[in-house]
């Protein structure tokens, strides 16, 4: 399949002066290691003081720093007792991408479909009895609170009403289904028939092992086949891994949506994604 660039998005200038902002900011090398020791920290958060020893700068300049991250919305800043806990704003790991692609045309050559796919896993289309699984694999996403904003396990005729006929498919690796993925109809209406909304749930177990990779690229080429032009997804930007996995299928980010809804109480963010067929 050939690929060439979406069309670019216009830049206006309110937009520009924004952008600019950011890229200003990152324009100190402090301050892009200051993001980095704070995204690659295995809690996602650290103190001020173990983040200027790791940074090798006085306290004073790295709150100085962090202050200024916080103003733009890269870092957030909370008071833990007597100390200030600093952590990385999920919603910029899809901002600062956005942007870049906005300021340079957006993706230039999208990728078609991932790559490197497991020898080890293989897709089908869905049948009946796979729903016992495809539950309890949805339930565990519900139970991450990182996945969807639904609460409840659906039944599966509810589930299966949802998805446009044939377009769903399960991961099978070492003899049982491990992953799932479907796209449903985003309108009634006829002019809306090549858009769907997709959904990709991988079990805990087999996290890791390619079986997203498998799935998105069985979605996606499925989708370009059955002449679906254009497929979306929300996804919330602590989720990092599903981002990356839907920008190795050709999604490009559209916007980070702030305080869209809530879950459990807490107002959440997604980051829309979009992935136009190129064959259409």
């Amino acid at each position: 399949m050939t690929t060439s660039g979406p069309a670019a998005l216009s830049l206006d200038r309110t937009s520009a002066e924004h952008f600019a902002e950011w890229f200003a900011l990152l324009a100190d090398p402090t301050r892009v290691q200051l993001l980095h020791t704070l995204s690659t920290s295995p809690s996602g958060a650290m103190r001020i003081g173990d983040l200027s020893e790791a940074l090798g700068i006085s306290q004073s300049t790295c709150s100085h720093h962090c202050q200024v991250l916080k103003k733009v919305g890269f870092v957030v800043v909370d008071k833990v007792g007597t100390s200030s806990m600093v952590s990385v704003n999920p919603a910029c790991c899809t901002g600062l991408p956005h942007a870049a692609d906005v300021v340079m045309g957006t993706l230039a050559a999208p990728p078609c479909c991932p790559s490197d796919l497991p020898a080890d896993v293989s897709t089908r289309p869905l049948v009946d009895k796979d729903m016992v699984a495809v539950l309890a694999i949805y339930e565990e996403g519900l139970a991450t609170r990182n996945a969807t904003f639904e609460t409840q396990v659906p039944t599966a005729a509810q589930l299966r009403a949802k998805w446009l006929p044939a377009m769903a498919w399960v991961a099978v690796l070492d003899g049982r289904v491990v992953g799932w993925t479907a796209i449903q109809a985003t309108s009634e209406r006829a002019c809306y028939a090549g858009v769907g909304e997709s959904s990709v749930y991988v079990t805990e177990t087999a996290r890791g092992r390619g079986v997203g990779k498998a799935l998105l690229f069985t979605q996606v080429t499925e989708a370009d086949r059955t002449g679906l032009w254009t497929l979306q997804t929300s996804i919330f930007p602590e989720n990092r891994a599903s981002l990356a996995l839907h920008r190795s299928a050709g999604y490009r980010t559209l916007a980070v949506r702030p305080r869209l809804a809530q879950l459990d109480g807490v107002w959440r963010d997604t980051v829309m994604l979009e992935r136009r067929s190129e064959i259409n």
